[in-house]
């Protein structure tokens, strides 16, 4: 299966955050480089997050994070 960026950030917990916003609208999301991250404190220019889910729900996932707050 091949997976999309939908968001990507230096930052483990807004990574995190997008994850849980993601799978919470049934999205199938996973972030990338999760490990790297925590293994450097958990912020670090040296390791770039990368949110992703599968390439078929990529466009609805990028249009559910854009999408204004309600």
């Amino acid at each position: 299966m091949d997976f999309a960026t939908v968001f990507s950030t230096f930052n483990q917990t807004e990574a995190q955050l997008v994850r849980s916003r993601l799978e919470a609208a049934n999205f199938h999301p996973h972030v990338a480089n999760e490990n790297a991250s925590a293994w450097l404190g958990g912020t670090s220019s040296a390791a770039m997050l990368r949110v992703e889910v599968p390439e078929a729900e990529a466009t609805d996932a990028k249009e559910f994070l854009n999408a204004p707050a309600e």
